[in-house]
């Protein structure tokens, strides 16, 4: 992924690049500086990646159904995020995550981005993703404040847990992905995310 940084001492902020043009270049804004990947095509998504994404939805939105009011909500398919001001640090391409009760209350009809840190952000890999791209973007997640994030690997099967500030846990088909305190009672058998 190239930095593209118009001007290296003014660091581009989080209205500058919601206004950028939805023209298929994959983009984020880390730290203020934008990253973009054109010599991908957006749509290289394949079926191992969207039959994994439905079903972790799945599995995240029926134990969100089993939590007390009030609820958060599980939202996927390139969803926005602002994780952090001064330097903005903007993700607009999730596959799925689970947002707290205030961020779904927060959210009108116009809004093109959550506000803040998701309590879950789950990277499904797809065909063009490069380990550097993937670990500067969990790192930025855990440093942003989200607590856990899951990184799924549909071709190998696997599930990377990262929290902040401990090593990652890898897991198999033969595990059980646990959702520890940030959600609360999960347990999913991690053959149940594949096909």
């Amino acid at each position: 992924m190239s930095t593209a940084v118009a001007d290296e001492k003014r660091l581009m902020t989080a209205e500058e690049f919601l206004a950028l043009p939805d023209d298929g270049v994959e983009r984020w804004l880390i730290r203020g500086e934008l990253r973009e990947k054109r010599d991908t095509d957006m749509t290289m998504r394949n079926m191992p990646h969207s039959i994994t994404e439905a079903r972790v939805t799945g599995h995240l939105f029926i134990w969100l159904q089993t939590q007390p009011h009030p609820r958060g909500e599980v939202v996927c398919g390139e969803a926005g995020f602002l994780l952090r001001r001064s330097p903005d640090t903007v993700t607009a391409g999730v596959d799925v995550a689970v947002i707290t009760a205030e961020q779904a209350d927060t959210r009108g009809r116009g809004t093109r981005i959550v506000q803040g840190p998701a309590v879950l952000i789950a990277e499904i890999l797809s065909p063009h993703d490069t380990q550097e791209d993937v670990s500067e973007r969990v790192e930025e997640y855990l440093d942003c404040g989200v607590p856990l994030v899951w990184v799924i690997s549909p071709v190998f099967r696997t599930v990377s847990v990262h929290r902040a500030g401990v090593d990652p846990v890898a897991l198999d088909t033969s595990d059980v992905l646990e959702g520890g305190p940030e959600l609360p009672g999960l347990s999913v058998p991690v053959g149940d995310l594949f096909r």
